[in-house]
């Protein structure tokens, strides 16, 4: 076993200040996914930061009608909360339809967020893999990869991001919260996580550093219907092969408001913007629906034994989106 040091610092000033100072320093909150990386010797930290104890654990009304979940909010207690469940219960839906009933009682908000891939190759350290050792190639691409992408994928990296939650807060137009050296700063979960590109062993846009502080669900999306579908290989503590979160608002027949992210296909969170801009000011149809959705699958690029996930994708979507859309009024 590798050894390696602790702290539990009293703030997040504390935190920030005892990663700059600790080279190969990790922070660790409910540990779900980075204690088994450790286990792995995928990750093997200098210095563990322990932040799991600040007063980060609070949902929040803020005064413009927006929600604030801390970063070391456990993941079932997000779901349950009322707020959440009547107002964005594609959130509750996500959190709910991810690992098992004890993990979400220890993963937290940001910890979820920050989860590496699921890719067998990542967590083997006799295979060669461009995400955990830069520039020492890809297994998946001659390999297994069933359950890779479909969308962004580079020639250096086929992995997934495995976050329910983090397709939901895509959906919702959700922002992550962050600190660090420089101050607070707020990005788009949307735009959190990074496609692989040349650099697949950088999962996010967190610079280095940086703590998740919580992540903010807007008032613009609150009541408006959403839902959240998975498909898996078993009913339950199992990662998607593909999912989707949609947001849609419908008024005298006509989409006025859409979100659509999918899960399962890509390294982040694919944000639908082709499918949303085609559906705002459509007719709320059937048709409409589907011709949206090829609009976007038609940027997938298939691998050897994956094709069948854009099909998948695409009736996940179109069951969401039929099923939230309010049935015509009657002649």
């Amino acid at each position: 076993m590798k050894s390696f040091g602790y702290l539990r610092p009293d703030s997040v000033q504390e935190a920030v200040e005892a990663y700059a100072a600790h080279p190969g320093a990790r922070y660790l909150a409910g540990g779900t996914n980075l204690v088994d990386l450790m286990k792995l010797g995928v990750e093997r930290p200098a210095v563990l930061i322990d932040v799991g104890r600040l007063p980060l654990d609070t949902i929040e009304e803020l005064p413009d009608g927006s929600l604030r979940a801390g970063a070391t909010v456990r993941n079932s207690d997000l779901a349950a909360d009322p707020r959440v469940r009547d107002r964005y219960p594609a959130l509750s839906q996500a959190l709910l339809a991810g690992a098992s009933g004890q993990l979400r009682n220890a993963a937290t908000t940001g910890g979820n967020l920050l989860q590496r891939t699921r890719c067998p190759y990542f967590q083997d350290l006799d295979k060669p893999c461009n995400k955990r050792e830069p520039g020492s190639g890809c297994s998946a691409l001659d390999g297994v990869h069933r359950d890779h992408a479909v969308l962004g994928h580079s020639p250096h990296c086929i992995a997934t991001q495995p976050s329910d939650m983090a397709v939901a807060l895509a959906a919702l137009d959700a922002q992550v919260e962050l600190y660090g050296t420089e101050g607070t700063r707020r990005l788009p979960a949307a735009e959190f996580h990074r496609l692989p590109g040349e650099h697949p062993e950088r999962d996010t846009w967190i610079r280095p550093g940086e703590l998740i502080t919580g992540v903010l669900l807007p008032a613009g999306t609150a009541g408006v219907p959403s839902a959240y579908r998975k498909a898996r290989d078993r009913a339950s503590y199992a990662f998607a092969l593909a999912s989707v979160a949609v947001v849609l608002r419908v008024a005298d027949g006509v989409v006025d408001q859409a979100g659509i992210a999918f899960g399962g296909l890509a390294h982040r969170p694919w944000r639908a913007r082709h499918a949303e801009l085609a559906l705002l000011g459509a007719h709320a149809t059937p048709a409409a629906f589907e011709g949206a959705v090829d609009l976007e699958l038609m940027h997938a690029e298939p691998l050897r034994d994956n094709a069948y996930k854009v099909s998948l994708a695409h009736n996940l979507a179109l069951d969401v989106l039929n099923r939230l859309a309010p049935a015509p009024a009657a002649a």
